[in-house]
């Protein structure tokens, strides 16, 4: 089978390219420098949200389905710098040439992708392959946005219209599977600060699985499997994650009402 990847990301301010761009020294705390970049957002837009250049990769939680079976795990290890997440998700692609699912990832998670693999000097030739060396990618690339190795499920399911789009959480649910947990984006950055990266890692773990889960509704709804096939899938991974004794699973499992 083709493997299929669905992966989230989780970002924090970029704190030392905004110390720079601000002009703050280095007396200025990280939440000071963070705090000052968010208030010049809020005046311009209304909204805290940074442009995407200005976010920080702490972790990428994948969902793989393969040969093997479903795993689900976040890249490297708590303490990773984040160039190293960053190679591991481009060299999962140009090892298993994967179909690479997301909920928003068009808007939100591969742009961040890029303009980090950028700042690392990352090599990423398998994902920008466009047809130039080998020819099927000509029809179906990463980069395109109406070709599916890179299914933006939130993206598809709104017909490429903002106004129609809608909240991976509220979806899952509206499906009967467990939704967020616990934490969402916004508190990300406090929980960074307070040191909680593990809680992050849980939380980006349980949103792939919510991902998983919409994509084989999905795969039934598309006709690409049948409905057994599609409940052997979602039953796949409760076995994987029942298998796991860690709390964010356990409460995972007992939000599944399904």
């Amino acid at each position: 089978m083709t493997p299929v990847l669905c992966f989230d990301l989780e970002t924090v301010p970029d704190v030392a390219a905004l110390r720079d761009t601000l002009g703050m020294g280095a007396d200025a705390s990280d939440a000071e420098v963070a705090e000052q970049a968010f208030a010049l957002r809020r005046e311009k837009t209304g909204s805290d949200f940074l442009p995407l250049h200005q976010h920080r990769i702490v972790a990428i939680g994948c969902l793989l389905r393969d040969d093997k079976g479903v795993r689900v795990r976040c890249l490297g290890e708590p303490g990773d710098p984040e160039e190293k997440l960053v190679h591991q998700f481009f060299r999962l692609i140009e090892r298993d040439s994967p179909q690479i699912v997301s909920w928003n990832g068009s808007g939100f998670d591969l742009p961040v992708l890029h303009y980090r693999a950028l700042r690392h000097g990352i090599v990423a030739q398998r994902y920008w392959e466009m047809g130039e060396d080998e020819r099927e990618f000509k029809w179906n690339n990463y980069i395109s946005r109406y070709h599916s190795r890179h299914l933006d499920l939130m993206d598809l399911l709104a017909l490429y219209n903002l106004r129609a789009a809608a909240p991976l959480d509220e979806i899952a649910r509206l499906c009967g599977f467990p939704g967020k947990l616990g934490m969402d984006g916004s508190q990300v950055w406090p929980a960074w600060q307070q040191g909680r990266i593990e809680e992050i890692r849980n939380y980006c773990e349980t949103d792939v699985a919510n991902t998983w889960l919409v994509y084989c509704r999905f795969q039934q709804f598309r006709g690409g499997w049948s409905p057994q096939a599609t409940e052997r899938e979602i039953e796949a991974l409760r076995t994987t994650i029942s298998g796991d004794d860690k709390s964010h699973w356990r409460e995972f499992l007992a939000a599944w009402r399904g």
